[in-house]
């Protein structure tokens, strides 16, 4: 089923995101926990893509598994590193896998690589490229509080633009822990003519080693409510998880409440976590 279809709904929607293995010697393991999370039946999947292809096999592997489920998955795919043949490649042989959901991102740039040297330089250019390709429901990443790369949030938000007219069908933010830097960022988009589906994505922080991890890749802001979360329960794991659960479900349960339907939680390959939010919403969805 195309994500699109399914985000449609009136009533709220959860999706969970799994990543494959580094190797083939965690590969089941890995895929074991996928299909838990897959018993819980959620609205979709999705499953990401590891830096510069190298879990692209499993990725396709594990997607397809999940569509064996009933469940809907959709594929992450980056580009960055990629030829237009081999992208080609990869495009049919998820087609032949039965998945027909791609989420299109660019991936992080190598060391040492320049943009004269790749046939892909942005996530717009793969969007093109698949849209060109047909059949798949192609989706994008988006980011609340402008990415990384970028010198401008004004910037930032006009690349969104081009992504979204080049055929993205809908978009994911990357995880953000205030509720109201997603609203005002809808509002800006909304501003400058973006009006593809926004799907928010929550991060569930179960341990206090994930807070360096996000902030290094990310530079997410961290509110002061959740700042006292951490310092209270950091060095407690047992509460820690407890607590990162509940202000994970208190994010969900305030945008479903501002009217927003779809929402994708990245559940980082935990039946448990995943099943504990989907338990707490379970009147609600």
């Amino acid at each position: 089923m195309k994500i699109s279809e399914i985000i449609k709904k009136e009533t709220p929607s959860l999706s969970f995101e799994v990543f494959p293995p580094k190797n083939s010697e965690s590969y089941e393991s890995i895929k074991s926990s996928a299909l838990e999370i897959a018993k819980l039946n959620p609205d979709f999947m999705s499953v990401t893509y590891g830096a510069g292809g190298t879990t692209g096999s499993y990725t396709i592997d594990i997607a397809e598994s999940i569509v064996r489920t009933g469940v809907t998955p959709i594929a992450h795919l980056t580009c960055v590193c990629s030829s237009r043949d081999k992208i080609r490649e990869t495009l049919s042989e998820i087609k032949a896998r039965g998945v027909e959901n791609i989420l299109a991102l660019r991936g992080d740039m190598p060391q040492g690589m320049t943009e004269k040297s790749l046939d892909f330089t942005h996530a717009s250019d793969l969007v093109k490229e698949i849209k060109d390709f047909g059949g798949f429901c192609i989706g994008g990443a988006c980011y609340p509080e402008g990415h990384t790369e970028c010198d401008s949030f004004t910037k930032d938000i006009q690349n969104l633009k081009i992504k979204v007219d080049a055929g993205c069908e809908f978009l994911t933010t990357q995880m953000f822990f205030d509720n109201h830097i997603l609203f005002n960022f809808l509002y800006k988009i909304r501003e400058a003519g973006i009006t593809v589906p926004v799907i928010p994505g929550i991060m569930p922080v179960t341990n206090a080693a994930q807070i360096k991890r996000i902030c290094s890749l990310s530079g997410t802001v961290l509110p002061r409510k959740f700042i006292r979360m951490v310092d209270r329960f950091g060095d407690n794991p047992v509460a820690m998880k407890q607590a990162g659960i509940a202000y994970a479900t208190e994010q969900i349960i305030d945008i479903y409440s501002n009217g927003i339907n779809a929402v994708h939680v990245y559940s980082m390959n935990k039946p448990d976590v995943a099943e504990k939010i989907q338990s707490n919403l379970k009147g609600i969805i």
